[in-house]
């Protein structure tokens, strides 16, 4: 797509204003420890950012207390890496009872489920990875419960490894934009590691995620307001939000 670099670049610029996703948030507040990025990614499934970080800093707090990250919010005066180092183990993680854990995490909604998973995840860390996130797709999908858009995301965020985290805002952005056209999360995948270029991999999710988040909503889609809107196909788009009224058709 000819216009694909002129994409990136307006929506790096306009993507700025926006929040961060919740791993590049997770990343400033406690630095790039692999191991919390994947617990993050593991409760943020099927669950927004806003809400997921706050249990985020719940958890993390609860085996590694900082007194700058209390309550579930950051201390917005003080930048939290430069506070207290936080070092989060598996074994910490299991030395939590299950029904604790379970009261923890309520509000990632599916708390049952992942707190088995978070579990099951840690044991297998560390018994096969000697409590080490391993650095490679295949040994990170061999984790029962990390499946391909949790490993892609964790080896870009975690290990600066080139992959493509395709996430719903990914798949659908993508597609909306013309730039590829796939079905599935799996097909998407497929056809944007042929389109972008490898150094864009990882800068794609981050950058969608926010305008999908933000702007290219689902639905109603604020296209009068988008940064990208004269080099989108608007494929599939039926409606539109502009600025002054409610649902322009």
């Amino acid at each position: 797509m000819k216009n694909l670099e002129k994409i990136i670049f307006e929506l790096d610029k306009h993507t700025k204003k926006f929040s961060p996703p919740l791993i590049n948030t997770v990343i400033d507040e406690y630095g790039k420890q692999p191991f919390l990025i994947l617990i993050a990614c593991l409760l943020s499934l099927r669950t927004k950012d806003v809400m997921t970080i706050h249990v985020v800093r719940d958890l993390f707090n609860r085996v590694a207390p900082r007194p700058d990250l209390k309550a579930g919010r950051a201390n917005k005066s003080e930048k939290a890496t430069q506070g207290l180092p936080i070092l989060v183990l598996p074994q910490d993680i299991l030395q939590i009872k299950l029904s604790e854990l379970e009261k923890i995490i309520f509000r990632t909604g599916f708390y049952k489920n992942k707190a088995k998973v978070l579990r099951e995840v840690c044991n297998t860390l560390i018994e096969k990875f000697g409590g080490q996130v391993p650095s490679s797709y295949e040994e990170l999908i061999s984790i029962n419960g990390v499946g391909p858009k949790t490993a892609n995301l964790v080896l870009g965020m975690a290990f600066d490894v080139p992959a493509i985290c395709v996430d719903t805002h990914v798949h659908r952005i993508s597609n909306r934009l013309g730039i590829i056209k796939t079905k599935t999360a799996e097909q998407t995948l497929i056809a944007l590691e042929k389109v972008l270029p490898r150094n864009r991999w990882i800068l794609w999710n981050k950058l969608l995620v926010i305008w999908g988040q933000n702007v290219c909503l689902p639905r109603a889609p604020k296209c009068a307001i988008c940064a990208i809107n004269k080099y989108c196909a608007k494929v599939g788009v039926k409606r539109f939000v502009a600025p002054g009224c409610s649902i322009c058709y």
